[in-house]
């Protein structure tokens, strides 16, 4: 005889009680590792009790390769939508205690279906990974599936912001689903990220490394540019998240929020002097400037040490969002090589397609000269600088600190670039070179020819510095908007702001541009 609906539901509510205890000895092990489990990092994610979970039943039907008596509801990923600081999000997270959290065609649907539904309804999506990789047994069945996922992640891209944790392994194919995404978040010592594993490895190369060598966090943050933000533990990764979407929209379609202003719109910055000395040799941290221009000095800083000649991170004025872009004289001097200018045009970008100003801080000498630059490809990855800066269309605001030279000049963001504010302090030095170099290439012959050639030299050199140095010479030609004391900065950076909140600007009707990537 038929079971009745009450004993269905019954049975029913069992299995999702079964499902969600998860397997004790399992559990035990992930909590041994120092890693939480899906469901309680997904639980301390979202605000207590807003998560709705989806296709929890779910399964891979394979019968083969003993695949059959593993099998197991969720498939090895929790999914669904909930909200951060009230705002719905979609999130799935894979479950390394169900076969080891691996990606079979049902695990695979449900992230496609996650980063689809969230696009469609325009709310960011949230993945957190913790995989041993694909499921091999399933063949070109998981294959096909993990195919939309970066399907999904590739179309997405621009729509809804799209956030990943790596807070286990994630290995083989699967890590180019994380690498479509916007940021990449990392836990230390537990997380690692490659495409050929250790053991595949030794038997090409004969070359023996560990997981945590070849792809941990001190490797993606420090070494190869894919890590974003290093977490200290799994608590402190989905902290990170939540102080990240704080500062982005929920989709193209909307702004930033906007938080209430306890910092004074007026406050001015009475030490900013001395945090920049006026000598434009001595090094300084530009992250402390930028701190001093935001609300309660909080900075928000992306891929921290990977490129670190330049800064990239949001920060809010008057509440307002904004995305900084920075030399930083701390590390070669504030100079542009190949890889700061893929931090800074991702960045760029990203701030772009979510309505994000951008505030750029320049004190820089130029491209980093040298073979191994020119080898590296600096023509190709510096221009992408000028085309993210030309393409953007959100307010952007520069900044000149204490000198812009060449061709790097123009890659931070000049009037003729498209910025729609330009700020000079007093002192600045705006050239095609330095004062030492100009003037060895202007008066070569005038200063050989000299009876005394290091009297005339100094001659040159101060005419040349009192031409092109300070804020006479931008502002009479319109090259800035205004030369603004130092301490004054951040107000006029707010006044601008609000000035071009309305700004609306068209770009020429095309399918898309062609970025030298």
């Amino acid at each position: 005889m038929p079971k009745s609906r009450r004993e269905l539901a019954t049975k029913l509510q069992e299995l999702k009680d079964k499902t969600q205890r998860g397997d004790e000895k399992a559990v035990a092990k992930q909590h041994a590792e120092g890693k939480l489990t899906a469901r309680e990092r997904i639980e301390k994610l979202l605000d207590s009790g807003s998560f709705v979970e989806e296709f929890m039943l779910a399964e891979t039907p394979s019968t083969d390769f003993g695949m059959t008596e593993r099998r197991k509801p969720t498939d090895g990923v929790v999914a669904g939508y909930g909200k951060i600081e009230g705002r719905t999000v979609f999130v799935f997270a894979q479950d390394f205690t169900v076969i080891a959290g691996t990606v079979g065609a049902a695990h695979a649907e449900k992230i496609a279906y996650c980063i689809e539904t969230a696009r469609k309804i325009g709310a960011p999506v949230i993945g957190l990974y913790d995989s041993a990789g694909a499921r091999i047994q399933e063949g070109l069945d998981v294959t096909r599936a993990i195919g939309k996922i970066f399907y999904q992640n590739s179309i997405t891209s621009g729509a809804v912001p799209q956030i990943s944790a790596i807070m286990g392994p994630c290995i083989g194919v699967a890590a180019y689903s994380p690498a479509l995404t916007d940021f990449i978040i990392m836990v230390k010592g537990t997380s690692q990220m490659f495409i050929t594993g250790p053991s595949v490895i030794k038997e090409v190369t004969g070359e023996e490394v560990s997981m945590e060598e070849l792809g941990g966090a001190k490797v993606h943050s420090e070494i190869s540019g894919v890590a974003d933000v290093v977490a200290q533990n799994d608590e402190d990764c989905l902290q990170q998240i939540r102080k990240l979407l704080a500062f982005i929209p929920s989709s193209a379609f909307q702004e930033p929020p906007r938080t209430a202003a306890a910092d004074p719109p007026n406050r001015l910055i009475d030490d900013m002097e001395t945090l920049v000395p006026e000598d434009g040799k001595k090094p300084y941290d530009v992250r402390k400037v930028i701190r001093r221009l935001a609300d309660n000095d909080e900075f928000f800083e992306l891929k921290p040490k990977w490129a670190r000649n330049i800064v990239t991170g949001f920060a809010r004025l008057h509440g307002r969002s904004a995305g900084f872009v920075a030399n930083q004289p701390m590390f070669l001097a504030g100079s542009l090589d190949v890889d700061c200018s893929d931090k800074a045009s991702r960045f760029i970008r990203f701030c772009n397609a979510f309505n994000i100003p951008i505030i750029t801080l320049v004190d820089v000498p130029g491209y980093l000269p040298g073979t191994k630059q020119e080898r590296a490809g600096i023509i190709r990855h510096g221009a992408k600088m000028l085309y993210a800066y030309s393409e953007a269309s959100v307010p952007k605001i520069t900044v000149y600190l204490r000198k812009g030279y060449g061709g790097a000049k123009q890659a931070m963001c000049t009037r003729e670039m498209g910025a729609d504010q330009v700020f000079v302090w007093p002192g600045v030095e705006l050239a095609v070179m330095g004062a030492a170099g100009a003037v060895g290439v202007l008066y070569k012959k005038e200063i050989e020819q000299a009876p005394n050639p290091e009297d005339m030299r100094r001659q040159k050199l101060e005419e040349f510095t009192e031409r092109f140095t300070g804020p006479f010479e931008a502002v009479s030609k319109q090259y800035a908007h205004d030369a603004v004391k130092p301490e004054e900065t951040r107000m006029r950076l707010i006044q601008a702001l609000e000035m071009l909140a309305t700004k609306q600007e068209e770009r020429p009707r095309k399918k898309h541009g062609l970025m030298p990537v």
